[in-house]
């Protein structure tokens, strides 16, 4: 039996509008989850710490022996990071954990005992392994910014002075007068077996910010 025509042209009517009604509300869900999106990306990322160990996107430069000891490290749950170290510069982003033990510098930067903790006021000591996380210090110059997020705030440093000492020269991690941030990695970058020296990083803090809702 066929349908008339005026009834036929109703029904299609109907079909159009409801598609169109369909159409429009996928758009806005969309629409809101792009700019959630943006909203987080804008507003909380640069400045919060993140509570996974991020790693910098380019491994190639790391050693092959680093990139399987940071693999397997991967299989233990991490504890909460003291912070997230950044140098814009350099590309490095990565979450710092207490101690300097090797499953620590396996997975991140260590917080070396006895120094001031990330946040606080004094001098703050953080280890890297100069075939991974800190293999990019290789690169650093005075004058480069340095960003170290915790919990509500962001110390934002520039390199003072870079040094090269052995590895009894513990005096880089004395308290200083004024807020720093030392670097310790082994040295030379790509000397085969135990380093014989120290590549040392001091930054001084220019300010401090309130930071953006943590994700987590």
């Amino acid at each position: 039996m066929s349908v008339p025509a005026t009834r036929f042209h109703r029904v299609l009517l109907v079909m159009e509008r409801s598609a169109l009604a369909l159409g429009l509300a996928a758009t806005l869900v969309v629409l809101a989850a792009v700019g959630l999106k943006w909203a987080a990306q804008g507003e909380a990322k640069p400045l919060a710490y993140e509570p996974a160990v991020s790693v910098q996107a380019d491994q190639r430069d790391w050693g092959a022996s680093r990139v399987k000891a940071w693999r397997e490290s991967l299989k233990q749950l991490a504890p909460p990071p003291l912070a997230t170290l950044r140098i814009p510069r350099l590309g490095l982003r990565v979450n710092v954990l207490e101690g300097t033990d090797d499953w620590t510098l396996n997975r991140a930067v260590g917080h070396i005992a006895d120094t001031a903790a990330p946040g606080s006021t004094g001098n703050v000591g953080l280890a890297g392994h100069r075939d991974g996380f800190f293999r990019g210090l290789k690169d650093i110059a005075v004058g480069d910014a340095i960003e170290l997020s915790t919990a509500g705030r962001v110390d934002r440093y520039h390199v003072q002075k870079i040094w090269i000492v052995a590895p009894s020269d513990v005096w880089v991690l004395d308290p200083t007068d004024s807020p720093a941030l030392t670097l310790v990695t082994c040295y030379p970058f790509y000397f085969i077996g135990s380093a014989p020296k120290r590549f040392i990083v001091r930054a001084a803090r220019e300010n401090v910010t309130a930071s953006g809702p943590i994700n987590r």
